[in-house]
């Protein structure tokens, strides 16, 4: 029997008569507002990393922090996350993507809070810590539900809004941040940085309400008749279930979702690699630079080093609504090469040449924020693509571990290699990190566009 035709994208969602596979229905208001909750917690997310970097130029003195507390500071939350990424995974396909999305971010709004009595630096180390392992959590949560829940026609762009908001905390926190330490009088004023950043946790903790689970781990724990119901109520009854046939092992056995070490059999090790091999060398200098913008402008030369870390934010969220525009305009692997190779060439001058014009230097930093932003949306969705339903979120849950591994220890180096053996040497170790993910992912990286998800 001949299936039935999808209906054209841009028809409105309601007026459809015909079944449709859930990946194919248009995207209408109930996407919208998955995708709302979805890119507010990681507008929060990227509001908590970002406020730290300029609240620690604050705190200096305060909390009398050399470089090797400022680089603990700094990768304090990026380690937490890897272990709440890295763990939280294979809980979340267990027990379900919703309980984690639903209830992090008041965990969050709590913690962020507590960072305003901060007395000394452990006890921000501490909290920093804390807030990583719960934003390791919602990192595996919120990209995995909304990539289940978002159409195969549109998911490239639906989860590069995620990027954007990212990029949007991460912009935002530092223009507050330079905000507060413009106008706030009196002392320590990094506290109210810091603790600002509860405001958008509780925010998207009340948009979360009535987003569902995804149907598609229902069906694979057994569950479609409340998948359906689900269904039905959100989307419509024309709407057909998805099928999501159980991954195999190398034996012929289903696989047990939720395994960490299931990910490294035949079926998926490479797809585990370079899923994780992407993430790090992308994520490494992103963080590095972003992190310590204002200081690294200042060591190459920028007087106004704070206008300049304020020009490189702002270009991460323009980078970031540009890679949205691409993303699907693109194959995955075309952007995947060609991102890390534009980023490499971009930072060379940097490492390798002395006396730059200082305007040269503003205008390289922030044609590599808008580069490594513009990649950023990639690792909203080629993590996704790479792994089954069953095994989703621990894939993704790895990748994002992986990566915060890298960040951590970019982080952490960063000031310690900028004031041992200069900032060229840093930012020639960074450009060679970009260069091994160029070729690595021109090697073995899989073509995934167009890919339904389950198909894998």
């Amino acid at each position: 029997m001949r299936k039935p035709t999808p209906p054209d994208i841009r028809a409105p969602q309601d007026t459809a008569s015909a079944t449709v596979e859930l990946e194919d229905v248009p995207f209408g208001r109930f996407h919208l507002h998955v995708a709302v909750a979805g890119s507010g917690g990681q507008f929060s997310d990227g509001y908590i990393l970002g406020i730290i970097g300029i609240a620690l130029t604050s705190a200096t003195d305060d909390l009398a922090l050399n470089a090797v507390w400022l680089g603990l500071l700094g990768a304090a939350s990026l380690a937490g996350l890897f272990f709440g990424s890295l763990f939280s995974g294979a809980l979340i396909d267990r027990i379900g993507r919703h309980p984690i999305f639903a209830f992090d971010m008041p965990l969050l709004a709590a913690l962020s809070l507590a960072q305003f009595w901060t007395a000394a630096a452990w006890q921000l180390l501490l909290l920093r810590l804390l807030l990583g392992l719960v934003l390791g959590a919602d990192y595996a949560a919120s990209k995995t539900l909304v990539s289940e829940l978002a159409p195969r026609k549109s998911r490239g762009r639906m989860m590069s809004v995620l990027a954007i908001a990212w990029a949007a905390g991460y912009t935002i926190a530092y223009l507050v941040g330079y905000l507060i330490a413009q106008t706030a009088s009196g002392d320590r004023p990094w506290t109210w940085m810091l603790a600002s950043s509860a405001v958008p946790a509780l925010l998207v903790a009340a948009a979360r309400l009535g987003v569902p689970e995804s149907p598609r781990w229902l069906i694979a724990k057994g569950r479609a008749q409340e998948a359906a119901a689900m269904i039905a109520a959100k989307i419509g009854p024309h709407v057909t279930l998805p099928t999501a046939p159980a991954p195999a092992t190398s034996s012929g056995a289903p696989a047990e979702s939720g395994s960490l070490r299931a990910l490294f059999a035949p079926a998926l090790r490479s797809r585990t690699v370079i899923a994780c091999v992407f993430y790090l060398c992308h994520i490494m200098p992103y963080f590095a630079l972003s992190t310590f913008s204002p200081r690294i402008l200042a060591s190459l030369g920028v007087h106004n080093a704070y206008f300049g870390g304020a020009v490189y934010n702002l270009l991460l969220l323009v980078g970031a609504v540009v890679g949205m525009s691409v993303i699907d305009r693109l194959t995955r692997r075309r952007f995947l090469v060609g991102s890390f190779a534009v980023a490499a060439v971009l930072l060379l001058p940097l490492g390798i040449l002395h006396d730059l014009p200082i305007t040269l230097v503003i205008v390289l930093f922030a044609a590599l924020a808008f580069a490594l932003s513009a990649a950023d949306t990639l690792a909203f969705v080629y993590p996704q693509e790479l792994f089954p339903t069953r095994m989703r979120a621990t894939g993704v849950g790895a990748a994002v571990a992986a990566s915060r591994i890298g960040a951590s220890i970019s982080t952490f180096l960063l000031p310690v290699v900028v004031e041992s053996f200069g900032i060229r040497t840093a930012m020639t170790g960074l450009v060679l990190v970009l260069a091994a993910g160029a070729l690595a992912c021109y090697r073995y990286a899989p073509e995934t566009s167009g890919l339904k998800l389950g198909s894998q």
